[in-house]
């Protein structure tokens, strides 16, 4: 796994060489002085103070040394972050980047708002943690506000500290409320690391050789590279034939990413989603809905990717953004639901933190006063289109997806058969990180650029990330 993940994240000898190759074409190209301008980032006021620290080289061998060896880094020479300021980020020499991963999505508000940073350090001065078995303002306040942006019957908020850790529990919940075993996910799914989760990931990128049982994979509905294109019913169909040929006929649970995040930014086929929810209910399973990438207001048009299915899930799994950078992820369910877990005795210790739980606080209010979900749809809106006119400029973009600010640029070596172009996918990003852009990638194929800016981000940030691109891929 360690050298798969190194293989996924950097590159292997044979795309080092391709890499070079890359860049050596691209000065001895007769048109690499060609007419595509030198992009340059947009203006920004602020100066992050000197930086006195370790060099990269010593953190490097720190990381070496003394942390886990799965633990990989991008680019070929890695990037050392010591300060941020909203969608910017800023490296030991004080250079600025334009932040357009969002540190995986969770960036929401940008790095170091000055709200989220007060409700952190005033809680932090009063109270840094307790314990559940107390009672505490920060933890209930922020249920409230949280079950308050749900649907239906959508009330009872169960605190956890990661995405994979609200997986875990929802995907508990279900096999107890119904009293089944059997899960059934989508194929591409990501939906963490820990026991239970990897069993309905669907990658055997992040899959190890352990039990992972119960759990059945259905067919992925995914719009570009599906076998059904974008017809959801089709895709759907598959579904019901795991339930009536996988299983007893009766199942515990369906969990979906609305977008799949790690799996390539893969909006789901229109329709999907209300179709898969009827047979899981008729099978008398239970509809989680993993928000962990795409909720909070990350797609515009709605607060939850689920939403742009028309569909109400019976529980709801979010982390990342809820935060902003704090470890903090949560479990969102009906009352009925929510009852399985007082059959015994369930317990987290740091799930409701009250420092974390204040940030969390603040980021809602954030988000509605700075009107963070509008800027996401008129951002993104602007950046998709500018995407896909690129997309009609160079014919290593095989698609452009997704919605808001959560998008992907899957590049392909050939558009008829969408063979993954993975060196040079890794020689764009890396180019683009020289230019100042600060991009994530994702995809079994590690082909997909992952954009999930901080939702601040700008038209002038748009433009200086496309004409990055553009500049980028007009050497190859």
């Amino acid at each position: 796994m360690q050298s798969f993940i190194r293989r996924r994240l950097f590159s292997p000898s044979k795309s080092l060489s391709r890499l070079r190759y890359f860049s050596q074409l691209a000065h001895n190209h007769p048109s690499f002085h060609n007419d595509v301008p030198l992009p340059s980032i947009p203006p920004f006021d602020y100066s992050p103070p000197p930086y006195n620290g370790p060099s990269a080289d010593q953190i490097l061998a720190k990381r070496k040394e003394f942390l886990n060896p799965s633990i990989c880094h991008y680019y070929r020479n890695p990037l050392l972050v010591v300060d941020g300021k909203k969608q910017y980020l800023f490296d030991d020499k004080g250079r600025r980047y334009l932040d357009a991963f969002g540190g995986i999505a969770t960036v929401c508000c940008g790095h170091c708002h000055p709200d989220v940073v007060e409700a952190i350090l005033n809680q932090t001065k009063r109270l840094q943690h307790s314990t559940v078995l107390y009672l505490n303002q920060a933890i209930s306040d922020f249920a409230e506000a949280l079950a308050s942006k749900l649907p239906g019957n959508l009330k009872v908020v169960f605190f956890t500290n990661s995405g994979t850790e609200a997986n875990e529990l929802a995907i508990m919940m279900a096999r107890l409320y119904t009293g089944c075993h059997d899960i059934i996910s989508l194929r591409n799914a990501y939906h963490g690391n820990a026991a239970g989760t990897m069993g309905a990931t669907a990658q055997s990128i992040w899959k190890f050789n352990v039990i992972q049982s119960g759990v059945h994979h259905a067919l992925n509905p995914d719009p570009y590279r599906g076998v059904f294109g974008a017809d959801g019913e089709m895709y759907a169909k598959d579904v019901q034939n795991l339930i009536e040929f996988g299983t007893s006929g009766q199942v515990g649970a369906f969990i979906s990413e609305a977008i799949q995040g790690v799996g390539g930014i893969v909006e789901l086929a229109p329709g999907y989603l209300p179709a898969v929810y009827k047979s899981i209910k008729k099978a008398g399973g239970l509809c989680i809905a993993d928000e962990v990438q795409a909720g909070f207001a990350r797609t515009g048009s709605f607060f939850w990717g689920f939403e742009s299915q028309g569909v109400v899930p019976d529980i709801v799994t979010v982390a990342k953004g809820i935060g902003n950078g704090t470890p903090l992820g949560a479990v969102v369910t009906t009352p009925e639901i929510a009852e399985v877990l007082t059959r015994s005795s369930y317990f987290n210790t740091f799930g409701g933190n009250p420092v974390c739980t204040a940030a969390g606080l603040a980021v809602l209010r954030v988000i509605e006063k700075e009107k963070l979900q509008e800027n996401a749809l008129v951002v993104g809106t602007y950046l998709k289109d500018r995407l896909t006119a690129l997309k009609a400029k160079h014919e290593i973009i095989g698609d452009v997806r997704g919605r808001g600010l959560m998008l992907g640029v899957e590049l392909v070596t050939d558009r008829e058969l969408k063979t993954p172009a993975k060196a040079e996918t890794l020689h764009v990003m890396d180019q683009m990180k020289e230019l100042g852009v600060l991009i994530g990638k994702g995809g079994y194929y590690g082909n997909v650029f992952r954009i999930t800016p901080p939702l601040c981000f700008t038209k002038e940030d748009a433009d200086f990330l496309v004409d990055a691109m553009d500049y980028t891929m007009s050497k190859m």
